[in-house]
């Protein structure tokens, strides 16, 4: 895997490697316990403290930002493009928003209310397509929802 992001003044260890590895791996949205469990299924003495000091130090850098999708502990997912999210209460997946809606509200709150927003953090909580049409729908875990345009 490619070498951890830090800012200058930061060492680059091999601890903070292998959470950047693991990180990559996983995927959006992982939490420290899976970041963890997955650099402890090689290296079962790898401290969960070590886990928490280098996401502090990726977030710090810019490389990481963390995420708060609902209950439940922050998650944390490579720092890109802002989106928003919408998460299914049933099976836990996660879709990406657009950010256009949410500019259109920024602007509005800025020309209408001269009111300047810092940072817009929308978390939409519901039911996906597929767990609504299941019979009897089933946790599966986080997983990504298909970006499925309905309408017109």
């Amino acid at each position: 895997m490619r070498k951890a992001p830090l800012g200058p003044g930061r060492r680059q260890t091999e601890q903070r490697r292998l959470v950047w590895d693991a990180i990559q791996a996983l995927g959006a949205h992982c939490t420290p316990e899976e970041i963890t469990a997955r650099i402890q299924a090689e290296r079962p003495s790898f401290p969960r403290s070590t886990v928490y000091r280098a996401l502090e130090a990726f977030t710090v850098a810019g490389a990481l930002r963390p995420v708060r999708l609902g209950a439940g502990p922050t998650h944390y997912e490579i720092a890109g493009e802002d989106h928003q999210h919408a998460i299914c209460q049933v099976c836990e997946g996660i879709l990406h928003l657009e950010d256009s809606l949410l500019e259109e509200l920024e602007e509005h709150l800025e020309e209408r209310h001269r009111f300047k927003p810092l940072r817009t953090e929308v978390l939409v909580i519901g039911v996906c397509d597929s767990c609504a049409r299941s019979a009897r729908p089933q946790r599966q875990g986080k997983r990504n929802l298909e970006h499925v345009h309905y309408g017109a």
